[in-house]
Formats: C-alpha cells, structure tokens, sequence
C-alpha cells in the first residue's frame, strides 16, 4: 500500500496530531493496511505476533473468547488490541468481528510501544483510550449493583447515540442500527427479551424510533464519553 495513501488514513486520528509530519510518514513505512468485508472476523494475532489496530472506517465489536459476549465496541477514528501493550495474553481472549465494511491498519504491538517511548504524546493518546474503556467497565459494574435492567437498557441506547449517533436536522440524533437484542443485553448484563420489552416500550413512548437498519432519538444529554 502505497505510503501517502496510509498518511491519509493516519490524518484522522488524534492520536498521531502531535506527531508532525516526518514521523507521520515513517509510522506509514511500517503500517499494513487492510478492507474488512462486514461480518469477517479481525485476529488480533497474526502468525503469534500481537498487533495494535487502527480503524479509519466502519465499526467494530470486540468479543470475549472463552465467554462469546461482547466487552465493547469500537467506532471509527479509534484503536483496539491495545491490550497487547500492557498484558501479552490479553489478545489471545479476544476476538474483533465487523460489524460494517472496515479499513484498518495494523503494526505490531512490539514496534507500537517503542514508538511509544520515542513520542510522549503517543504514549499518553494510547493510555488515555485503555483509560476510557476502563472506566466504561467500571460504570457497567456499578450499574448492575445500583440500577435496574430497565434503566440499564435505556442508557446504554442514549449513549449509543451519543457515541455512534450524527445530526439528522431536525435536533435529533441518528445511527446505524450495528447491535443484535443479544449484543445489547450483553453489554447491559440483561436478556435478550429484556432488551427486546424495553426497546418497544420506549419506541411506544416515541422516545426512539428504530428498525434494522437505523435507530433514533431526540438529542439527549447523557454525559456518555469516548
């Protein structure tokens, strides 16, 4: 793959904003880049060599192996498999499936981390995202002590399109419809007829409106963050 069409690719990610345009372009000499079909599986390991992945287009969920739920999902402009970086199993229980037609781009966790040490800003991108996700979990945690499924469900949704969401126009918030009822209850530590109850009610409420493809809602402030 030619190396100013991985620029490209690395130009959208705030993660590299910092790094000026000469490492830039010596990051893109040792990027493999990749077209995911939707649906195909992401081995964070390849030939049992850890990688770090970087997702310009698409979505993508990140299941647990030995469990099959999904632990979180990655939208565009994002990292995964930066588990590798701090836990060298940590890849062997994870799997990444598209959930859309992707572009990554792929370099081997050895060479991430000391690219790492060489650029402070790169370091501190990478542990502010593992920082993120972190906190993600905790909240999931302490939801399903103190909060019911019900509630469970409905913030998870607003903060669905908080995250994933674009302006439709008219003050509300659109996305594509990317998660199964047994993804969502999953992530929600719920079921799937849960999920699927609450959903109707709400789409009853005319609080959302959803099918297959799309869901959406008016704009709400749920205090989600990436």
């Amino acid at each position: 793959m030619q190396t100013h069409t991985k620029y490209w690719f690395l130009e959208g990610f705030n993660l590299f904003k910092k790094l000026g345009h000469l490492q830039m372009m010596r990051m893109c000499e040792i990027l493999e880049m990749e077209n995911i079909d939707k649906g195909e599986v992401i081995s964070l390991d390849c030939q049992d060599k850890k990688n770090i992945f970087f997702l310009k287009r698409g979505a993508v969920k990140i299941v647990d192996k030995s469990s099959n739920t999904v632990k979180y999902v990655v939208k565009r402009g994002n990292i995964f498999g930066e588990l590798a970086l701090y836990d060298a199993s940590a890849s062997e229980n994870e799997i990444a499936y598209a959930l859309q037609d992707c572009v990554i781009c792929y370099i081997e966790a050895d060479r991430m981390e000391s690219l790492m040490e060489k650029h402070k800003s790169l370091k501190n991108g990478v542990l502010k995202v593992y920082g993120i996700r972190i906190k993600k979990l905790e909240r999931r945690l302490h939801d399903l002590f103190y909060k019911d499924s019900a509630t469970r469900i409905q913030e998870f949704t607003m903060d669905y399109l908080d995250e994933f969401g674009e302006d439709d126009g008219k003050g509300g918030l659109v996305a594509k419809n990317l998660l199964t009822h047994k993804d969502i209850a999953q992530l929600t530590s719920t079921s799937r007829q849960t999920v699927s109850n609450v959903l109707s009610g709400l789409r009853k409420a005319k609080c959302i409106d959803y099918n297959s493809e799309l869901i959406a809602t008016k704009k709400l402030t749920t205090g989600s963050q990436q």
